[in-house]
C-alpha cells in the first residue's frame, strides 16, 4: 500500500476544505469535523432533517480526495450480502466468484442507516470495524482509505430500526448540519441556479497522499495533562446521577484520536484543551444514555455534557 509523505500538509487540508466550501455553504465547522473523522479514521453518524446537503458533503469529500464514492440506500428489505458482496457461482470457470458489494469504496453514504433491518445493520457496521468483510469464509480487505458517513432521520421513527447503544459506539462522531442563515440560502439559490457545482471540483489530494497525512495526524503530541483530562470526562458521564449509561473508553480513545486530528487540521503539532472541549459533544453525545427520569424531568444529553465541561477541570498547558 503506498502512503506518499505530503509536503505541506496544513496546506493540504487548506486546500480540501475550501474545495468541499465550493459546494457546501456557511458549514465550515461541519466540513472540519468531517475531516477530522476522516484524518483518524473514523467514521461519521450524520443526524439531520431532509434536504440540507448531507449527501453533498460525502460527495464533495469523495471528489476532493479522488476516491471511489458509493451510495447505499438502506430500506427494510435490504440483505447484508447487497451491502458486502456475494459470491456467484460462474459455469465457465465451475467455481464460485466473489461480487463486490458497494461497500468496496473509499467513501460510502450509508443513507437512513436506521430503516434496514439489524442484520443488514450489523453487516454494515462489522465492516467499518474491521475494515475488511468475510464471505463464504473468505476474508476480502476494503479499500484505504475507507470512510463511512451514516445519515437518520431525526424526526421519522415509524417503521425504524435504531441503531443499539454498541452499534452507536463504532462511530467516532456525530454531527449536525443544521439549516443555513437568510444569507448563506441565499448563496445557494444563486450558485445552484445554473450548474451543479459538485461536477465542478477536482481532487486536490489523492488517496495515497490522504493516507499520508493519516499517518502524520497520528503524531500529533499529547501530554500527560491532557490525556488525563480526557479519561476524566469520561468517568464524569459515567458517575453522573442523570446517567444510565456513560462513555466507554473506547469514547474516551476517539476523543484522543479527534483531538490529534483537530490540532492538525488547525496547523498544531500539539492538542490543547480547547480542541478536547470543543470536540466532546460530537464524540460523547451518542455514547450517552440518561435515566428515564432525568429525561422526563427534561435533561438533555448536550446540557449534561455541558455541565460536565463546566465541573472538570481544565489543565494548564
Amino acid at each position: 500500500m503506498n502512503v506518499l509523505k505530503v509536503d505541506q500538509p496544513h496546506q493540504a487540508i487548506e486546500k480540501l476544505i475550501a474545495n468541499i466550501e465550493k459546494v457546501l455553504i456557511g458549514k465550515k465547522q461541519t466540513i472540519e469535523l468531517s475531516l477530522v473523522a476522516l484524518l483518524a479514521k473514523g467514521h461519521v453518524l450524520l443526524e439531520d432533517v431532509p434536504g440540507v446537503g448531507k449527501t453533498m458533503l460525502v460527495r464533495a469529500i469523495a471528489r476532493s480526495i479522488g476516491g471511489d464514492f458509493k451510495r447505499i440506500q438502506f430500506t427494510p428489505d435490504l440483505l447484508p450480502t447487497d451491502v458486502t458482496g456475494v459470491s456467484i457461482f460462474n459455469q465457465r470457470t465451475m467455481e464460485f466468484e466473489f461480487r463486490q458489494g458497494p461497500i468496496f469504496a473509499h467513501v460510502v453514504l450509508a443513507d437512513e442507516i436506521n430503516r434496514t433491518s439489524p442484520k443488514t445493520q450489523s453487516a454494515m457496521l462489522e465492516a467499518m470495524e474491521e475494515h475488511s468483510v468475510t464471505v463464504d469464509g473468505v476474508t476480502y480487505q476494503l479499500p484505504q482509505p475507507f470512510f463511512v458517513m451514516a445519515t437518520q432521520n431525526p424526526l421519522e421513527y415509524e417503521g425504524t430500526f435504531p441503531l443499539p447503544e454498541a452499534q452507536l459506539d463504532r462511530f467516532l462522531l456525530q454531527l449536525r448540519l443544521g439549516y443555513p442563515s437568510i444569507q448563506e440560502e441565499m448563496s445557494i439559490l444563486t450558485r445552484f441556479s445554473s450548474e451543479q457545482p459538485i461536477e465542478m471540483i477536482d481532487a486536490v489530494v489523492s488517496a495515497d497522499e490522504l493516507r499520508g497525512l493519516q499517518m502524520e495526524a497520528t503524531k500529533i503530541k499529547v501530554s500527560e495533562s491532557i490525556k488525563e483530562y480526557i479519561v476524566r470526562l469520561g468517568q464524569n458521564t459515567r458517575e453522573h446521577a442523570n446517567v444510565y449509561l456513560g462513555v466507554s473508553p473506547r469514547g474516551s480513545l476517539a476523543l484522543y484520536r479527534a483531538a490529534q486530528a483537530l490540532a492538525f487540521i488547525r496547523g498544531r503539532d500539539f492538542v490543547i484543551p480547547d480542541d478536547v472541549k470543543e470536540l466532546v459533544p460530537h464524540t460523547f453525545r451518542h455514547r450517552i444514555i440518561l435515566k428515564p427520569e432525568a429525561r422526563l424531568e427534561g435533561e438533555t444529553v448536550d446540557r449534561l455534557l455541558s455541565t460536565v465541561l463546566q465541573s472538570t477541570r481544565v489543565p494548564i498547558t
